[in-house]
């Protein structure tokens, strides 16, 4: 699930850029923020990778779970570079450097870096295993490398829909075309282990939102999934991959999940390996 903003060599940003998509960005972050990142700390005076770091929506929960570590964040935008800086700057932290760059083309020396960690990046790339081969030529021995990624394939809800499933796969089925993978959440182990990694450990982190829990309501369910489908409408109907009156009824759908007797669920995979 590639809610960050953010773009690789071969790979085309799928939800596109915009202001409505910085901000939707910014509130996935901060409403997935423990999810996702209640584990992810790392040692005094270590020196991190972030491959991938788009508009720096989790660079600033980096930077403050691990005050005292060293950060490069990387992207290949300049202008996400810029708007990255600027957050990061704003909160005041001073442990993160940026740099403009390709992930399969990075100008750093082979091991230098104790840690490595990519959110969001794996599901836009054609060739996911070779992007895993680039960054662990950067790591030290027994270095680590944290890949996070959500799966479209997990999604299920209440009221049950087919207009939202099929509004949902015609997201997935755009980003195929670009080179993608929706559902790559599900291979991090096969994939880390193909890589050449050791101790892979991978866990899931499910979504599970219902009107007990009104931040996860607009936080998630609206203003990051939904807003997410919604946002490529334009490119997925005119691709022909699904008709304007069944993607609008999906949204509906939707938003249908989000009202008191709702129910909406999600699952990423956070995968954790050591270079060997």
């Amino acid at each position: 699930m590639h809610f960050w903003l953010k773009s690789y060599r071969h790979m085309e940003y799928v939800h596109g850029y915009n202001p409505r998509e910085n901000i939707r960005l910014q509130d996935q972050a901060s409403t997935l923020a423990e999810l996702l990142h209640h584990d992810t700390f790392y040692p005094k005076g270590s020196r991190v990778l972030e491959a991938g770091c788009g508009v720096g929506a989790q660079t600033i929960t980096l930077a403050k779970n691990s005050p005292d570590a060293l950060f490069t964040s990387i992207d290949i935008s300049e202008t996400s570079i810029a708007q990255a800086r600027k957050k990061i700057t704003d909160a005041g932290y001073k442990n993160v450097t940026f740099q403009q760059a390709d992930i399969f083309n990075l100008d750093f020396q082979p091991q230098s870096f104790d840690h490595i960690f990519v959110c969001f990046v794996l599901e836009h790339l054609p060739h996911p295993l070779d992007a895993l081969n680039s960054l662990k030529k950067l790591l030290k021995p027994a270095g680590t490398i944290t890949v996070i990624e959500g799966d479209h394939g997990s999604t299920f809800f209440h009221p049950d829909s087919d207009s939202a499933h099929k509004a949902i796969k015609s997201l997935s089925e755009m980003q195929a075309r670009s080179g993608g993978n929706a559902n790559i959440g599900r291979q991090l182990y096969p994939l880390l282990q193909s890589a050449g990694f050791d101790s892979v450990s991978v866990s899931p982190r499910m979504v599970y939102v219902d009107s007990s829990k009104p931040h996860f309501v607009e936080g998630f369910t609206k203003n990051t999934f939904t807003a997410m489908i919604e946002g490529v409408r334009q490119s997925v109907t005119s691709a022909g991959l699904i008709d304007e009156k069944t993607f609008d009824n999906g949204i509906k759908a939707l938003y249908r999940t989000a009202e008191p007797d709702g129910v909406f669920c999600y699952t990423f995979f956070k995968a954790v390996a050591v270079k060997q």
